[in-house]
């Protein structure tokens, strides 16, 4: 059986798929499941009419069979989008973005922890300088991360600057991946986006953006996604990293949060340590969900 994790199905599913057959309670069971899971009403309902239509076709009653089927549409919708991480070119360079309180400085020095275990060597720029704390707070992270800091060098300095210092300072020493810290608030949701636009461009003055990577918390589901529209519309996302999956029971925002925007998840946190981020594998992520 799959490796047990807190925010797995398998233990609300577990006593359904050990039952003799599949009954009508089964499906209403399943469906409770998956809603409680945060799949969302509308991913919910979509999956139960495929594996009805699947248990159908096949005229099975083997709980053990929707189990099955389960994982694999699960994967199936999952693998509909690339979660490859396009890290190339060198320097690479990475926005991370998203509202404040998610997990984002705190993702960031699980990030450079990530790509040191491949052997990369990394640079963090403090670029959400209209909180003083922020830039302490990175550079702990940061350091536990195994990555260096560039740091503003006044306080409320010019966020884009202090981006171009930290791609200048990566082409310099010939460090591979540069990941910059962006605020996840101004006074309006125009200034912050503003903000990014300028850091975008005056960061693609010396490297091409690999990667924009918006951070989502799993425990606010919907209400983050909503919270984090403004930079799915604006912020050129390319890639989603949901965090604190652990304890939630809310596995199924994974599935929700990728049909909903069309944006690839590319990494997951699953806990609070340093090495608590990994790349996301849909087969391996529908493997631990269902059990």
């Amino acid at each position: 059986m799959a490796e047990r994790t807190p925010w797995s199905l398998s233990g609300a599913l577990r006593g359904m798929f050990q039952r003799p057959t599949i009954t009508e309670d089964t499906w209403d069971d399943l469906e409770t499941a998956l809603i409680g899971a945060d799949f969302g009403p509308d991913v919910t309902e979509a999956v139960v009419d495929e594996l009805r239509a699947n248990v159908e076709r096949y005229r099975t009653t083997d709980p053990r069979d929707l189990q099955r089927m389960l994982r694999e549409t699960i994967e199936e919708r999952l693998s509909k989008y690339d979660t490859t991480l396009r890290l190339t070119e060198r320097p690479a360079v990475v926005l991370v973005v998203g509202v404040n309180g998610v997990g984002k400085t705190t993702t960031i020095g699980k990030f450079s922890r990530f790509l040191g275990t491949y052997g990369r060597s990394v640079v963090v720029g403090a670029a959400d300088t209209f909180r003083a704390a922020a830039v302490d707070q990175l550079a702990t992270w940061a350091e536990r991360g195994g990555a260096q800091i560039v740091r503003p060098q006044q306080q409320g300095q010019d966020p884009a600057s202090v981006a171009f210092q930290t791609v200048e300072f990566a082409k310099r020493t010939g460090t591979e991946i540069v990941i910059i810290d962006t605020a996840g608030r101004l006074h309006t949701k125009g200034g912050l986006m503003d903000e990014l636009t300028k850091i975008r461009r005056v960061v693609e003055k010396q490297a091409p953006i690999a990667e924009v990577l918006l951070v989502l918390d799993a425990t606010t589901g919907q209400n983050g996604l909503a919270q984090a529209q403004a930079f799915i519309e604006h912020a050129g996302v390319t890639g989603l990293v949901v965090t604190k999956l652990d304890g939630s029971a809310k596995g199924g925002f994974v599935l929700a949060v990728q049909e909903q925007t069309g944006i690839p998840i590319k990494l997951v946190g699953q806990g609070e340590g340093i090495g608590d981020l990994t790349g996301f594998t849909p087969h391996v992520f529908a493997q631990k969900l269902v059990g």
